[in-house]
């Protein structure tokens, strides 16, 4: 049997008394896409940061590839792409810089950073500082970043925030479903993010509210979910 790309044992975080998550189990295969649902505050994006081993479960299993987190975070973190509600890029430097120190931190040849850009069309503003960039643009290079040494799990914590329809279809070969990565997702849009995925995590309050395939969600419960 393929190893999961990601499987979760009754995971739990907390925050002080503030239950972040609870008793939360999933099983990824790899190459299909789970979105994560809920209203904010419902552990979405805790969820993302500890598969991404920025924070630690407090309960539970957590393993990406087979490799357990926290304890082998540094055989999984160079096969994952994070794109999290912030950029994760130096405003100070450009676009370009930002891309290529990135790129010598996963020893990425340099002609990638030219290929990204190209793909986001972004390579007319990539010597700009970053502070000088709209939000669509210092998202696109967000995205070249989250994608840059081409990992085979992407972690899309609202991915397309701040992208116009153009910039969307863009972005669309790198993160969406013709990349053919392992992806784990939300959105604001839980309709998009329905019709883009394999499976579905609902969260409500930290807590599993519903896990299956999309179509199993009905509009009623997804109605309540959100109210």
């Amino acid at each position: 049997m393929d190893t999961p790309a990601v499987e979760l044992r009754g995971l739990a975080r907390y925050f002080g008394e503030r239950t972040a998550l609870r008793d939360v189990s999933l099983v990824l295969p790899a190459g299909a896409s789970v979105a994560v649902l809920g209203r904010n505050g419902a552990g979405k994006s805790t969820l993302l940061r500890i598969l991404a081993a920025l924070l630690r479960p407090h309960a539970g299993e957590v393993r990406v590839f087979g490799e357990p987190l926290p304890r082998r975070a540094f055989a999984v973190r160079a096969r994952l792409g994070l794109l999290a509600h912030e950029p994760l890029l130096y405003s100070e430097l450009t676009g370009r810089e930002n891309l290529r120190y990135h790129a010598a931190l996963h020893r990425v040849a340099e002609r990638r950073v030219d290929e990204v850009l190209e793909a986001v069309a972004m390579e007319r503003r990539a010597d700009d500082p970053v502070r000088l960039l709209s939000r669509g643009m210092v998202q696109r290079l967000a995205v070249c970043r989250a994608v840059l040494h081409d990992p085979p799990l992407l972690l899309l914590d609202e991915a397309r925030a701040n992208l116009d329809p153009a910039a969307s279809a863009l972005v669309e070969p790198l993160i969406g479903r013709p990349a053919g990565r392992t992806r784990v997702l939300t959105s604001h849009d839980p309709r998009a993010a329905l019709a883009e995925a394999d499976l579905v995590l609902a969260l409500r309050d930290g807590r599993v509210a519903f896990a299956g395939a999309p179509e199993g969600l009905h509009d009623d419960a997804l109605r309540e979910l959100y109210a």
